[in-house]
C-alpha cells in the first residue's frame, strides 16, 4: 500500500496507469448496473468480491495464518471495503454514478485534510462542500433519491477508514498479500446481502460471465496499475490524478448509462475534484481505489 516518494518527472505510462485504473474502475460499476435487476446491488458486491478474493490469492499465493497483533486491523480492514462495496453499490443503483462517486469522495479528501494538520486545507474542505451541497440540490433540483445519497456518504466514510487502515496494514506486509484475507473476510460478510438479493440468478451462465467482467474491471485491473503507477509516481501527484475519479465516473455514467449532467452537476463536479486535487497534493497518506 506504500506510495513511492521518488521524486522523479511523472512519466507518461504511470500517468497512463493512473488514468487507466481510474476508467477500468467506473466502467466496471458501470458494467455492474446491468445486473442489478437480476441479482440487485448485493448479488453484484458478492460476485465482485469472490472474484476479487480469487484473483489476488492466484496472484500472490499468501499465508492465510495472521499474526495475534495484525488480526483486528486485518478484520476491521475486511468490514470496511464490505461496507464500502456494499453501500456504493447499493447507491448507484438509486442515483447517478457521477454523482455517487463525487459525494463518495468525501471519504479521502477528509482524510487528507484531517490528516494534514493544515489551515489552509480547509479552504479545499469549504469548496467541497459547496460542490457536494450544489450536488444534492439538485441536477435539476429534486429527483435525486435521499437514501441513495445517503448510502453514498456512507460509503464515503468506509472509503475513508479503508484507506486508513489500509495503510496500517500496508506496513505489515507488501503489494496484495495484505490484502487477501481482508477480501475473503469481506467476501463472506456480503455473502447473506448477494444470496438474499440474487439468489438461484447468481448461477445463471449470463450473470456469471458479467459478474467476472466487473470483478476483473473493478479490481484486478485497477488494482494492478495502481501497483505500478504508485512506484513509479511521487504520492503528491498520484493523489492529484485520483482527483480525478468523480469527472471520470460522471463521464462514462453519461457515455455508458446514459445518464445526462447537468449545468449544477457539471459545476459541482469541478468544485470536488478543485478541492481533492488541492488536498490530495500535499496528503501524506496513500489514495486509492477499492480493489
Amino acid at each position: 500500500m506504500g506510495v513511492s516518494e521518488r521524486s522523479q518527472s511523472p512519466t507518461p505510462l504511470a500517468v497512463m496507469m493512473v488514468l487507466g485504473a481510474i476508467l477500468s474502475i467506473q466502467v466496471g460499476s458501470a458494467v455492474a448496473t446491468d445486473l442489478f435487476s437480476d441479482v440487485g446491488p448485493g448479488g453484484v458486491v458478492l460476485m465482485r468480491a469472490l472474484v476479487s478474493s480469487i484473483v489476488l490469492f492466484a496472484l500472490w499465493r499468501p499465508s492465510l495464518r495472521i499474526a495475534p497483533e495484525h488480526r483486528k486491523v486485518v478484520l476491521l480492514f475486511g468490514v470496511a471495503l464490505a461496507g464500502m462495496n456494499l453501500c456504493f453499490y447499493e447507491a448507484i443503483a438509486r442515483i447517478p454514478l457521477g454523482t455517487a462517486v463525487t459525494i463518495e469522495f468525501i471519504g479521502p479528501l477528509g482524510v487528507a485534510i484531517f490528516t494534514s494538520g493544515r489551515r489552509r486545507d480547509w479552504i479545499w474542505a469549504g469548496i467541497a462542500a459547496c460542490g457536494i451541497l450544489l450536488l444534492t440540490g439538485g441536477i435539476g433540483g429534486e429527483g435525486l433519491d435521499r437514501l441513495g445519497l445517503l448510502l453514498a456518504f456512507v460509503a464515503g466514510l468506509f472509503w475513508g477508514s479503508y484507506i486508513l487502515l489500509g495503510k496500517r496494514l500496508g506496513q505489515q506486509d507488501s503489494g496484495g498479500k495484505a490484502l487477501v484475507v481482508p477480501m475473503v473476510i469481506s467476501t463472506i460478510l456480503v455473502a447473506p446481502f448477494g444470496i438474499a438479493e440474487g439468489g438461484t440468478n447468481l448461477f445463471s451462465a449470463e450473470v456469471l460471465a458479467i459478474g467476472i467482467a466487473v470483478g476483473v474491471l473493478s479490481s484486478a485491473v485497477p488494482f494492478s496499475l495502481e501497483l505500478e503507477a504508485m512506484r513509479r509516481l511521487p504520492s503528491s501527484v498520484f493523489g492529484v490524478m485520483m482527483s480525478l475519479e468523480p469527472a471520470v465516473a460522471a463521464t462514462v455514467g453519461f457515455v455508458l448509462l446514459s445518464q445526462g449532467m447537468g449545468a449544477t452537476q457539471v459545476a459541482a463536479i469541478i468544485l470536488v475534484v478543485i478541492a481533492s486535487a488541492g488536498a490530495l497534493r500535499s496528503s501524506t497518506v496513500p489514495v486509492t481505489n477499492e480493489p
